[in-house]
């Protein structure tokens, strides 16, 4: 406790606090001044809680820092069932509360710094789920979490960019040194210049170059278009085998089809379709829309401890236990345990549950059929690309093995060289080790007879002098040969210009004639296109016609379809009534008096003389309240007058009391008084 307590000292008396406390002192803070204390720490992350806590009320200032903490996630030492004595020794300003809570900040000031910045802009703002039901709202509130993630995202990327280790002196140390690096490479572009000028022909040979730079660039482009092209291509033959595949797959179900199993498994696949369409995704829709009515109704309600937890649960139990009752109640009441219904529920029920799981199973087995087929897919695609071929079978394979084998053998010959070449290069680096070795005893032998004749650096100028030398003649023997070279491109260029003109003679003249005959060939296209469109649109018109025929015959035939269908349901629902009416009929004629009680007619008896013993009741209970109306109103009146009565002798005898001078003294008992 020490400890913390000259830790809150020393923090509160640097900046931006100076406090100036000591122990002593800062352990006799009133409660008030303590809560101030906190609040100018809590300014200190956020400026918005640098405020006077007496200018607002405690209970406002509870819940500001309350809500606060929460934001920075403190967590108050002690279990759960401490968080009220926690919140109360908040509001009153206790040490034990306040000191973990300065400690806890000052620690990590500039973390909570930043956590209380992105709190500002990262928490989210509750909406109630019916006001969200308004369309304008939920778009608002879409745009608002969309902005919130941008936030995030941009937060993020200056994040990195803040810890990539990049800094504004380094970013200006390198523009520094590439303006210096272009300053330099301008001034050897003019002396570049400056001995070009000199030699003859140089705007030619700059032309010629500068058309040579271009048609390198259109090269690089080409062969990119050409790469790109390639690309395409094999994206192309990747679906044309995929095509292919699903045509073979095709064919292979149609070589022994025929048009009945083909329309029967279409009806298979229409009925487990709309069994899907219809039961299936409709009940896990609703399904999920309860869940997330649920949850947001959840979302929606305040925070709640353990302790209301737990109520809750209690609550659960003893409805379900209370459902669970009158669900038993139910079925000892209305259905007999030789009710034929209740096996047949239950067949129906258990009939829906293996409907549902084997719908279950072939959409996961569909799903693992197309899973399967997209990795066959991808392999095949990875083959193509190691082995540029399908997949090998038979003979091919085993000549495959044997390729591989060959290359094997071949391979650890190239291993054993490889391992005689490496001890040879152990051998050859260890001999230049001893070689460096050799050379420097002689370089300082010889630095010790420079030293001692008076020469010393004399081997080291004249080494110097020698590579100035190779490096000025090599300089200038790579001008001379750019020079040569470029004369010699200029000379192969004009040849290859004129050679170029030479042989495209034929070409033009050919190309001429081509022309007038591509002329010809299009005004001959334009007459058989417009003969062309004219029969196109006469039979258009024709197809046209014919679609709508077999449309509305297509559209009769539904029709007559669903009538067929709608007189059979109604046909069955009347044998069914008819059904019922006939076992009706016979339970109400049977002798035997447990079959009459089920009958219908005699249930319906029972319930209706039941209502009317139970109407006969309530009149009676009515009339008796009617009579008994009167003279307990006359009752309730006389009541509330000796109310009044006895609220207006105690008000008498307040004001008696209130009148009685001070000083008096009574004497219970004695008649005298004594009065001062």
């Amino acid at each position: 406790m020490s400890d913390q307590m000259q830790f809150i000292v020393e923090k509160l008396n640097q900046e931006p606090f100076r406090k100036n406390y000591n122990l002593i002192t800062f352990d006799s803070l009133e409660s008030m001044q303590l809560l101030q204390l906190l609040s100018d720490v809590l300014g200190e992350i956020d400026p918005k809680h640098a405020v006077d806590i007496r200018e607002e009320l405690p209970e406002q200032t509870a819940k500001r820092m309350l809500t606060f903490l929460g934001i920075l996630k403190y967590k108050p030492p002690g279990s759960i069932s401490d968080l009220s004595a926690f919140r109360q020794g908040l509001v009153t300003g206790s040490k034990p509360v306040i000191h973990p809570v300065l400690h806890w900040l000052l620690q990590r000031t500039n973390e909570l710094k930043k956590r209380a910045y992105l709190a500002r802009f990262l928490v989210r703002l509750e909406v109630p789920a019916e006001f969200l039901q308004d369309d304008t709202v939920a778009d608002i509130y879409r745009q608002y979490e969309a902005l919130m993630e941008a936030f995030k995202n941009l937060h993020k990327e200056c994040e990195q960019i803040k810890t990539s280790g990049l800094s504004t002196a380094e970013i200006r140390r390198d523009i520094s040194a590439m303006e210096e690096e272009k300053d330099q490479l301008v001034k050897r572009v003019e002396r570049l210049k400056k001995k070009v000028e000199t030699v003859q022909n140089h705007q030619r040979m700059l032309e010629i170059t500068r058309q040579l730079r271009l048609e390198k660039e259109r090269e690089e482009s080409l062969a990119q278009q050409k790469q790109e092209q390639k690309n395409q291509l094999f994206h192309a033959e990747q679906r044309l085998q995929r095509a292919q595949l699903q045509f073979k797959e095709m064919q292979r179900a149609v070589v022994d089809a025929k048009p009945e199993s083909l329309m029967k498994k279409l009806e298979e696949e229409m009925n487990f379709n709309s069994y899907l369409v219809t039961e299936k995704i409709p009940r896990e829709l609703e399904s999920k829309k309860n869940s997330v009515y649920f949850l947001q109704k959840v979302v929606a309600e305040p925070a709640m401890s353990q302790s209301d937890l737990s109520v809750l649960e209690v609550k659960i139990n003893e409805v379900n236990t209370e459902i669970n009752q009158l669900i038993e109640k139910r079925m000892m009441k209305y259905e007999p345990v030789d009710s034929k219904f209740s096996i047949y529920r239950q067949q129906a029920s258990i009939i829906s549950r293996k409907k549902e799981a084997k719908a279950e199973e072939l959409q996961a087995a569909k799903e693992e059929m197309s899973r399967a087929e997209r990795q066959m897919l991808q392999k095949t695609s990875q083959a193509h690309e190691l082995e540029g071929s399908d997949v090998l079978k038979g003979d091919e394979f085993k000549h495959y093995v044997n390729k591989l084998r060959s290359k094997n053998t071949f391979y650890k010959k190239k291993r054993l060289e490889i391992a005689e070449i490496t001890a040879e290069y152990g051998i050859l680096q260890r001999t230049e080790e001893l070689l460096k070795q050799c050379h420097e005893a002689l370089q300082q032998q010889l630095q010790a007879i420079e030293d001692k004749k008076g020469i010393s650096g004399y081997s080291y100028t004249q080494e110097e002098l020698e590579r100035v030398s190779a490096v000025k003649s090599e300089m200038d023997e790579m001008k001379g040969r750019t020079l040569d070279n470029m004369s010699e491109m200029v000379k192969k260029l004009n040849a290859v210009v004129a050679e170029k003109k030479a042989s495209l003679a034929p070409v033009i003249k050919e190309l001429r004639q081509l022309r007038q005959r591509c002329q010809e060939l299009t005004q001959e296209c334009d007459e058989k296109r417009i003969q062309y469109d004219s029969c196109a649109a006469g039979l258009e018109s024709n197809r046209s016609v014919l679609e709508q025929e077999v449309k509305g015959l297509l559209e009769e035939c539904v029709q007559e379809e669903s009538n067929y269908r709608y007189i059979n349901c109604m046909k069955r629902s009347l044998e069914i009534q008819l059904q019922r009416a006939k076992e009706e009929m016979k339970a109400y004629i049977s002798p035997d008096p447990q079959e009459k009680r089920r009958a219908m007619r005699e249930q319906y008896t029972r319930m209706i003389l039941e209502q009317e013993n139970l109407g006969k009741k309530l009149r009676e209970k009515q009339k008796v309240v009617r009579e008994s109306h009167g003279p307990n109103m006359k009752q309730i009146k006389m009541w509330q007058d000796l109310e009044q009565l006895m609220e207006c002798k105690r008000e008498c005898f307040q004001k008696q009391q209130n009148q009685t001078p001070i000083g008096q003294v009574i004497q219970e008992g004695g008649k005298d008084r004594l009065v001062l």
